[in-house]
């Protein structure tokens, strides 16, 4: 889940505050920073939640595909086309895009 604070940053990136837990209630804005409203603050959480959960396959891809250093020997051995069929297909086909 996304956290108040993550939605906070990505709203107003230099925005210095403190929130106690997940509490809207408990935030406390510091040097003159202006107060985000809650209905604002939980629109972003939706937003980044949903960013998050649809690039799912990416993170699985990531956690699959061989190290570079394995790729790029696959790529000097035995050429991008057999890279693209050996290591990189498998693993997009696995986790395809949703």
């Amino acid at each position: 889940m996304i956290k108040i604070s993550e939605a906070i940053k990505s709203i107003n990136p230099n925005a210095e505050f403190s929130v106690e837990g997940e509490d809207y209630t408990k935030i406390i804005w510091f040097n003159n920073t202006t107060p985000i409203n809650e209905v604002d603050i939980k629109t972003k959480q939706t937003e980044l939640q949903t960013t998050y959960d649809n690039n799912e396959y990416q993170r699985k891809r990531d956690a699959e595909y061989p190290s570079i250093k394995d790729q790029l020997d696959k790529i000097y051995h035995e050429g991008i086309d057999k890279w693209k069929e050996d290591m990189i297909k498998p693993v997009k086909d696995k986790h395809p895009k949703a």
